[in-house]
């Protein structure tokens, strides 16, 4: 979509030969957009930009806005949405320790069920960091001192692979790709520390924080002489719970620091209970087991009562707390949290609707509403919750739609302080600073190799409130020039400074329209 200039023209007054000319007018806001990518540099890239008004609901710039680019983490905005509209804000999911049996004389006949239903924050937040504990302490309140039968943790609440549609095998053991889980624990990570011996020749120190969260581990890593090349190498493959750990690491180096994900969240989770359960006085006689999809058991979990629980932040402090820092495994399992409910209408209006993974019962319930909002099937193509998967497509007027459309919501405050400020937070806290863009633009950033976006909410000099998306793909910056993210702020930071409402008296008034 191209764009035209509507010009003004300012009507002659006799001046004096003396008089000076008035000053030129300002670049128009096309014109800047328009030397910045036109850059020689991006000449391989492609660049997508829709600025469009929430006060006027006109366009103020686009170009290739209707043309499908990957968003990366900007597709977490599409994951607000649903969330927003499907959940009530105020609800905060429960974590329960369930039980078909009765306890008398503090006897439990049966297995004892810790059940997870979708808590992305279990033990990374305040009020549930010691979660083990109030679990154990509410069962040992009840009488509870022997447990005859296993404690089984179960992750099924969620049905389907643990990983996102579209996530790369490669990325499954790092600590952004982690497994998806209902029931998850310190955000499914595990901190490795690689730690040379003492001399050279000796065995590497491989450690772990939390230390049983890896449970099997295999290291040959070696200490080398000093000052040599450190050479660490870390591996599990998809669906093994095994690290390979191989290597070396030089002699009087400082130790080494990496995060990874946790193989099996819902059995580490069930093994910190238990460890809690034995400080309260509760023997278990069984064994520990972790339940996953697709083995489910959902008889034994029906007639199952529950007897301790504990509660998440609110969904709205949740989805807050995931845009700020794009944390994957909050807005994934938010999508499954809105995938469940979908089904459950479902089930309720239609009957039987056979087997349909929850993550795709979000994403149905996701193009239920984009269409409502009027953006059409081929604009937006999100297959997950995160942007981690490269066959996300959106085009930036959807991106732009749909921003508008939240801004126009009842809980359109919500959406707008959950996203990273410029300057002040999040993954924007270092950028913008010092510009009309600090603590101005509202923003979820989206990177990847070779993929830059950003899409949010800026008010300009004038006071016109902006929704925008901007989206770079194919790019890898040159040697020596400006990063990325630096050109995409330089365009965030033109439309803070714009003054294009109303006319000015000192110089021509410039108004930019749409070409079709």
């Amino acid at each position: 979509m191209g764009l035209y200039l509507s010009i003004g023209a300012q009507a002659a007054t006799p001046q004096a030969a003396s008089t000076p000319s008035a000053p030129a007018p300002a670049p128009s806001l096309a014109t800047q957009i328009n030397e910045l990518i036109g850059q020689p540099r991006f000449a391989g890239a492609d660049w997508g930009i829709s600025v469009v008004s929430l006060d006027s609901g006109r366009t103020l710039y686009t170009h290739h806005a209707d043309q499908l680019f990957q968003p990366a983490s900007t597709a977490k905005l599409f994951t607000a949405a649903i969330a927003l509209s499907e959940l009530d804000p105020a609800y905060r999911i429960p974590t329960r320790v369930m039980a078909s049996g009765e306890i008398r004389s503090g006897r439990l006949d049966g297995p004892l069920i810790l059940y997870g239903m979708g808590d992305p924050t279990l033990g990374s937040d305040t009020s549930t960091s010691d979660w083990p504990d109030q679990l154990a302490s509410q069962l040992a309140a009840q009488g509870l001192r022997h447990v005859h039968g296993d404690l089984i943790a179960d992750a099924t609440y969620f049905a389907g692979p643990v990983m996102g549609s579209g996530w790369e095998a490669v990325d499954l053991q790092s600590w952004f790709a982690v497994p998806a889980t209902a029931l998850s624990v310190r955000e499914n990570q595990v901190d490795v520390t690689v730690t040379p011996a003492a001399f050279a020749g000796g065995h590497a120190v491989v450690s772990f924080d939390p230390a049983d969260a890896m449970p099997h581990v295999i290291s040959e890593i070696t200490t080398s002489e000093a000052r040599t090349r450190n050479d660490i190498n870390l591996y599990r493959a998809p669906g093994d719970g095994t690290l390979y750990a191989f290597g070396n690491i030089a002699a009087r180096s400082p130790a080494q620091s990496y995060k990874l994900a946790v193989p099996d969240p819902a059995h580490y989770a069930g093994d910190l209970l238990l460890q809690a359960m034995a400080r309260h006085g509760i023997q278990l006689d069984g064994k520990l087991t972790s339940l996953q999809w697709p083995r489910r058991d959902t008889a034994r979990t029906a007639q199952a009562r529950t007897l301790a629980e504990v509660l998440s932040p609110s969904v709205g402090e949740i989805l807050q707390r995931g845009l700020k820092r794009s944390q994957n495994l909050y807005l994934q399992n938010l999508l499954l949290l809105a995938g469940v409910r979908a089904q459950a209408y479902a089930e309720q209006t239609e009957g039987s609707t056979g087997f349909i993974t929850t993550e795709r019962w979000g994403i149905r319930a996701m193009r239920e509403l984009l269409e409502r909002v009027g953006i059409t099937p081929s604009a937006s193509l999100i297959e997950e919750g995160t942007g981690l998967s490269r066959r996300n497509l959106a085009t930036p007027n959807a991106m732009a739609r749909l921003l508008a459309f939240l801004a126009g919501q009842p809980y359109a405050a919500t959406l707008k302080e959950s996203l990273p400020i410029a300057g002040v937070d999040g993954t924007l806290q270092w950028r913008m600073r010092n510009t009309p863009a600090e603590n101005n633009v509202h923003a979820k950033t989206g990177s990847m190799s070779f993929v830059h976006c950003l899409a949010g909410y800026v008010t300009a000099a004038d006071g016109e409130r902006l929704a925008f998306a901007i989206m770079l793909n194919n790019y890898d910056p040159p040697s020596g020039a400006p990063s990325a993210s630096r050109d995409i702020d330089a365009i965030a930071v033109m439309l803070a400074g714009l003054r294009s409402r109303g006319e000015s008296v000192a110089s021509p008034s410039v108004a930019v329209h749409p070409a079709n």
